[in-house]
């Protein structure tokens, strides 16, 4: 199929004028005629004729025209998607904890829609397990999580690692000694089986404490919240401590190094979406400016 012909045809069948035409394509008009002369000699039919220095559609020209129109018309929505493809736009969804959405994401989102205007970006706020849920079952384009992630669909882009500490009021540090501090008040953690609560155990077994009393949270800020109403002690991650560390309103009882590692996951299948692909590259890089 020549669609130079057929173009030709549409522009003379719009126009209904051959020099005009012409001038429009940038064709002499001998080259018009022998274009619509093997169009009409292809499809076996007439498509023009001319009264006096009036040219008409004959009624096979004018069916023709019409799928001819709708033919060009479906070609520039196809290029007019492709061009789409080139620029991210349309809805991103990205799931978190709360606090990497309220510290790091909030940031990092001004800064990608500044980029990519043409994106509608939602942020859902959940514990890790949940945000690796999401993108599994494409509830989310993507996920920040704390800890590991064992998923063989997922592709891990580490983002960087962070200290755990384990902290308590400077009120109830300097009540007690560590040994009774830690039997006398509960420990504050994680909801059970959640991926965080992992790391958890890890450093308490390192450590050699077995919390006989604990008060399960959903998120970090909320343990954080409990542990400075002086209801007992937690292990968290040092970035979410470090201001009430430095002011001295929580006290450092004792710190695993690099015990957090914060990465981003999706799905394998997906990774070279743009909207998803432009957003990651924004994460990894204003990440690692942080770091």
């Amino acid at each position: 199929m020549d669609f130079k012909k057929y173009k030709t045809f549409q522009v003379v069948a719009d126009t209904l004028n051959l020099t005009k035409a012409a001038q429009m394509l940038g064709y002499t008009q001998p080259t018009i005629t022998l274009q619509l002369q093997s169009l009409e000699s292809e499809l076996g039919v007439t498509l023009l004729n001319r009264v006096g220095k009036k040219t008409y559609l004959t009624p096979s020209g004018k069916l023709v025209k019409q799928y001819v129109d709708q033919t060009f018309a479906l070609m520039d929505e196809m290029e007019a998607e492709l061009r789409k493809l080139d620029n991210p736009h349309g809805l991103l969804t990205v799931a978190a904890p709360e606090f990497y959405c309220t510290q790091y994401l909030s940031l990092i989102i001004h800064s990608y829609i500044s980029q990519n205007p043409k994106v509608k970006l939602q942020l859902f706020s959940c514990d890790s397990n949940d945000a690796m849920k999401k993108v599994a079952t494409n509830e989310a384009d993507l996920a920040i999580i704390a800890g590991p992630c064992d998923s063989q669909q997922m592709e891990l882009m580490p983002l960087g690692k962070e200290d755990l500490v384990l902290v308590t009021t400077k009120e109830l540090f300097e009540k007690h000694d560590t040994r009774t501090l830690l039997e006398t008040y509960p420990f504050i953690t994680y909801k059970s089986g959640s991926n965080i609560q992992r790391l958890v155990n890890e450093c308490l077994q390192e450590y050699g404490f077995t919390p006989d009393k604990y008060i399960e949270c959903v998120t970090d800020e909320t343990i954080k919240r409990t542990v400075l109403y002086h209801t007992g002690t937690a292990l968290l991650g040092s970035a979410l401590v470090e201001d009430e560390l430095r002011k001295g309103t929580l006290a450092e009882i004792h710190r695993f190094p690099g015990k957090i590692e914060t990465s981003m996951v999706i799905l394998k299948k997906r990774i070279t979406e743009q909207n998803i692909q432009s957003f990651s590259e924004i994460v990894q890089r204003i990440w690692k400016e942080w770091d």
